[in-house]
């Protein structure tokens, strides 16, 4: 009888995804995903303490600026000292003699200074351009003239530095502007109830001066908006009929691949080369005038204009085909079917686009310093042709000035700005969620 043979058994194969080989390789693979966990959240760490680190210097720096100390006076305002020749109008005033005064108030109340140095000392307390708030006080009450008035008036940088801290007052006499007489001479004031520190409406109401006191940024902030105005009448309208033009209309060729790659390449254009050409196109050939509001917004114009383009035509090609051609099957032309359909769908994003892209034009100080927006303008621009400046270059301008009081203002100046670019970052947030749709 024939024996039947069994089959042979064959050991089963070893799996790729099995046995130690596989679990070091899992194991390997989970460790390098927790290895870049972490990396991303020490980067997310290390961004936070850096912004924490910038806004606690400013607001440090900063704060400060919002308040002037003040010091009270009882001011003459003579007749004759002011108005020497008796015309009895205002405009005619000798405005130095405001100063005046506001020394012969200083002179009261220490009555026993007598040498010209210690004069000359005594007047170190209060700002050397104090009168400049007398005379404003005057123009709007001209009644005052004859009267001995109590008001207040802002101190000297020295003073005002060491009262917040700025300037150690404990510091060698040598080591600091306000010596041991001018100290104790303010300290006299200060037992009488004669210093106080009030908010420093001057920072909001006045424009640049030589002197930090007396430092404010109305003309920035006014030639900043007629600036932005500007830019925005010539960037959006071109911007997004461009956009429009190169999305929906423009054949795809060689020419529009060519405008759309130096599209691209503008947008990462460094600023100051706009600088470069609005001094030579500008200024150079059309003779533009310099400072001016209206060219600084057309350099701004042409820095921002790629920026529009490329978003709008991101918004644009984010609508769904299926409008197009719905509005198409329903008789509308191609003009229409854009304008009344795509458009409309697309200007949410156009929008938000174009708030980003005006946030970062107000930021930009190197293309404006080329055509010469770095002047010393002590009042607010009255047309798009006035000299002017804008809050950017208003800060490297103080920034590079020297008086301790200057730091503060350079700060305080920077919190103003950010706080308006986040206003602008915000609104864009703001519009993209309110109007954003779910295809």
């Amino acid at each position: 009888m024939t024996e039947i043979a069994e089959p042979m058994q064959t050991a089963a194969p070893v799996s790729l995804h099995t046995g130690n080989a596989a679990t070091k390789r899992l194991k390997a693979r989970y460790a390098a995903e927790r290895r870049f966990r972490l990396y991303g959240i020490l980067a997310i760490v290390f961004a936070c303490s850096m912004l924490v680190i910038l806004l606690s210097t400013l607001l440090k720096e900063g704060t400060s600026a919002f308040f002037q100390t003040e010091v009270k006076l009882a001011v003459t305002i003579d007749a004759g000292t002011i108005d020497p020749q008796g015309t009895g109008n205002p405009a005619e005033w000798d405005r130095g003699a405001f100063q005046t005064l506001v020394s012969d108030a200083l002179y009261k109340e220490f009555p026993e200074v007598t040498g010209r140095l210690e004069k000359r000392d005594v007047r170190g307390l209060i700002s050397p351009v104090a009168g400049v708030r007398l005379g404003q006080m005057l123009d709007k009450d001209p009644s005052l003239v004859g009267q001995t008035i109590e008001v207040w008036l802002p101190a000297s940088d020295g003073i005002n530095q060491i009262v917040k801290g700025g300037i150690d007052r404990d510091l060698p006499e040598l080591q600091r502007p306000i010596n041991d007489q001018q100290l104790a001479w303010f300290d006299s004031l200060e037992q009488r109830g004669d210093v106080r520190s009030a908010f420093n409406t001057t920072f909001f109401t006045a424009s640049d001066s030589n002197y930090p006191e007396l430092a404010g940024l109305l003309g920035a902030a006014v030639g900043t908006l007629l600036t932005m105005l500007v830019t925005l009448a010539i960037s959006l309208p071109i911007g997004v009929a461009a956009a429009v033009y190169l999305e929906e209309f423009a054949p795809k060729n060689r020419f529009t691949e060519i405008i759309e790659v130096n599209i691209n390449n503008l947008a990462a254009v460094p600023s100051i080369v706009f600088g470069l050409l609005g001094l030579a196109v500008f200024l150079n050939f059309f003779g533009m005038p310099r400072s001016a509001p209206l060219v600084g917004g057309l350099v701004l114009g042409l820095l921002v204009l790629p920026t529009i383009i490329i978003a709008s035509r991101a918004a644009l090609k984010a609508v769904p085909p299926s409008i197009r051609e719905a509005a198409l099957g329903m008789g509308a032309s191609k003009l229409q079917a854009v304008m009344h359909h795509v458009l409309p769908l697309a200007m949410p994003g156009i929008m938000t686009g174009t708030i980003i892209g005006m946030a970062h034009a107000v930021g930009e100080t190197a293309p404006l310093l080329m055509i010469g927006m770095n002047a010393f303008v002590t009042s607010a621009p009255d047309s798009l042709l006035a000299s002017s400046s804008v809050l950017p270059v208003q800060i490297f301008i103080w920034a590079d000035k020297p008086e301790r009081g200057f730091v503060e203002l350079t700060s305080a100046a920077i919190l103003v700005l950010l706080a308006f670019l986040i206003l602008m970052n915000g609104a864009a947030i703001w519009l993209r969620k309110k109007f954003e749709r779910r295809w």
